[in-house]
């Protein structure tokens, strides 16, 4: 019988990843179907349970879901609790299991995909938002030297900040800091701007000493966050395929024991920028 995935969210019609689940499917020989559900604002629990009374074995959780999806879980990974969102669940019985793979998906596009260690690395992630908070913990695991956390908000970022420390050298601060703040050697967009095209309160100058600037968003555009790294003279630059397409490897390989490869799904959906 073929077992039932998915993911939820709202919007969900641009979604990507019934076509990278059919990919891994294919590749693995796994008997499993993939689809899209738009999970209805007012009624996100109840949707979980009408997919899991149907036979669902596991959904993958986007926006606007993520926190509901954590809170519904019967049992989480220690990536989600500290993150406090949810972007897997499993079905297991009348368990639900929650985890949260998207700060993994990132490391591991970031790190083996494009080549940039973060191993004693000064890194600078922009925005203090659900985003940011799901990916501390998987880059503070690979050592860097430093992790700074700035947002229009200084509360959020110092909130943030003090949540994680414990875990490795990570602070928080205010936009208007970084010029007296020393360069970074990768910086990562956690903010919404590549979405609403929203410019970022920083100058090109932040990226002199870049290796990489990498923008969680993906599309076919160039975000004002990567137009601005351009501007800087970074040498590499990446939108977020990359990180979709692994979350979406580790949430199979948590669902089925089986771990698909990658590289030709990015290769598939990774479009030149324009």
């Amino acid at each position: 019988m073929t077992d039932r995935y998915a993911v939820i969210g709202n919007p969900i019609a641009h979604s990507q990843s019934p076509q990278i689940h059919a990919a891994f499917a294919r590749e693995t020989g796994e008997d499993l179907a993939y689809t899209a559900i738009e999970g209805p604002l007012e009624g996100f629990e109840a949707a979980v349970g009408d997919f899991r009374a149907g036979g669902g074995r596991g959904l993958n959780v986007t926006v606007p879901f993520k926190l509901r999806a954590h809170d519904m879980a019967d049992e989480l990974s220690d990536r989600a609790r500290l993150a406090g969102a949810a972007n897997v669940l499993k079905f297991e019985g009348k368990q639900i299991h929650a985890d949260n793979v998207d700060g993994v998906g990132l490391v591991i596009d970031i790190r083996d995909n494009l080549g940039v260690a973060l191993t004693g690395q000064r890194v600078l992630i922009l925005g203090a938002g659900g985003a940011t908070r799901g990916v501390l913990m998987p880059i503070l695991a690979e050592r860097p030297a430093s992790l700074v956390i700035a947002n229009r908000t200084v509360a959020k970022a110092l909130e943030l900040a003090g949540i994680f420390a414990e875990h490795g050298p990570v602070r928080g601060l205010g936009y208007e800091a970084l010029g007296a703040d020393g360069g970074f050697d990768v910086v990562i967009n956690a903010t919404s701007s590549g979405l609403s095209g929203a410019a970022l309160p920083v100058t090109a100058g932040l990226f002199g000493e870049a290796v990489l600037a990498y923008d969680m968003v993906y599309g076919k555009t160039w975000t004002p966050f990567l137009r601005l790294a351009r501007e800087g003279g970074v040498g590499q630059v990446a939108d977020g395929v990359g990180m979709l397409v692994e979350q979406a490897a580790e949430s199979f390989l948590w669902w089925r024991g089986r771990r698909p490869g990658t590289r030709g799904v990015i290769k598939e959906l990774r479009v030149p920028l324009e």
